[in-house]
C-alpha cells in the first residue's frame, strides 16, 4: 500500500453535505456528496491535497461521495510506471496515431461544445446530463484556472473528442471525454485512447499517476476502468493495488 501525505492542511477547511438523492449509478439506492466550502480557496495546493484523498472536480466544485451505509464508489488510479497495456489497447493506440492532440485551457468554445451535445444526444439521452445546455457545458467543464486543461484530438482539421482532465502535483486527473458518436468511429474506441494519452501524457512529464475518478463493481458503465492494469483502489487514507483478473485480449 502508499500512503497519501497531503502537503496542504486540511483540518482547517470548510466541508458541506447535500442533502440525500437519488443514486446516478445504483439503483434503490440514496447518495449524498460532501464538498469543499465554495467560498475556500481552490488553488493548486488545496485540490493536490483533497485529490490525494478521494476527492474529484466538477466545474468550481471539489466534491467525493459521502453515502450513510454505502462505500461503493471507490476512487481508483494508474500507476503510470508500472502501466501495461493490453492488446487491444495497442491496437487502438495504433489505429489512432494519425490524430493530432492539442491542449488548450480548460475555456468556453463553441466547436467543443457542438461536439458535447452531439454526444450526449446520442450517447446519454437517458442520463441526468441530458439534455445538454451550453449552461450545464460552462458549470461542468469549463474553469479559468492553469491546472484545468482541455485536450483535442483531431484528424486533419477535423475535430473528434475533446479531453478534460486536471494537471496536479502528482498525476493527471482525468474529469470528462465526450467524442464523435457516428459510426465511422467507433472502431478507434476514442474513450479507450483518451485515456492511454493521458497516461503517455503523464509519463512523459514525470507524474506517477493517472486517476480515473470513482469505480463502482456493480455498475457496468464503470467497468471499462478494471480493463488499465496496474490498478490501485483508495482504502481510507491509503492507495492499494486491485488484484490482478484474467487477461483479456
Amino acid at each position: 500500500m502508499s500512503s497519501n501525505a497531503p502537503h496542504h492542511p486540511i483540518r482547517d477547511l470548510r466541508f458541506f453535505l447535500t442533502v440525500p438523492h437519488a443514486c446516478s449509478y445504483l439503483e434503490n439506492r440514496e447518495a449524498t456528496t460532501l464538498f469543499l466550502d465554495p467560498q475556500e480557496s481552490h488553488g493548486q495546493g488545496v485540490y493536490d491535497s483533497l485529490a490525494l484523498l478521494g476527492f474529484r472536480r466538477s466545474g468550481r466544485h471539489l466534491y467525493r461521495p459521502h453515502c450513510e451505509g454505502c462505500n461503493a464508489c471507490q476512487s481508483v488510479r494508474i500507476p503510470v510506471d508500472d502501466f501495461q497495456p493490453r492488446r487491444s489497447q495497442r491496437r487502438v493506440a495504433k489505429r489512432n496515431d494519425d490524430l493530432r492532440l492539442i491542449e488548450r485551457p480548460a475555456l468556453f468554445d463553441d466547436e467543443h461544445y457542438a461536439l458535447y451535445e452531439r454526444y450526449i444526444e446520442v450517447r446519454h439521452s437517458d442520463g441526468d446530463m441530458y439534455p445538454p445546455s451550453q449552461e450545464q457545458y460552462r458549470t461542468f467543464l469549463t474553469l479559468d484556472e492553469p491546472y484545468a486543461r482541455l485536450l483535442e484530438f483531431r484528424l486533419g482539421n477535423r475535430l473528434l473528442a475533446v479531453s478534460a482532465f486536471d494537471r496536479l502535483e502528482h498525476g493527471l486527473s482525468a474529469i470528462y471525454t465526450f467524442f464523435d458518436p457516428s459510426a465511422e468511429w467507433q472502431r478507434r474506441s476514442l474513450g479507450t485512447y483518451a485515456v492511454l494519452s493521458l497516461v503517455n501524457e503523464a509519463y512523459r512529464q514525470g507524474l506517477p499517476h493517472v486517476y480515473l475518478g470513482y469505480w463502482i463493481e456493480e455498475c457496468r458503465k464503470m467497468s471499462y476502468k478494471e480493463a488499465y492494469r496496474p490498478l490501485e483502489v483508495l482504502e481510507g487514507r491509503h492507495w492499494r493495488r486491485l488484484l490482478p483478473m484474467i487477461a483479456l485480449a
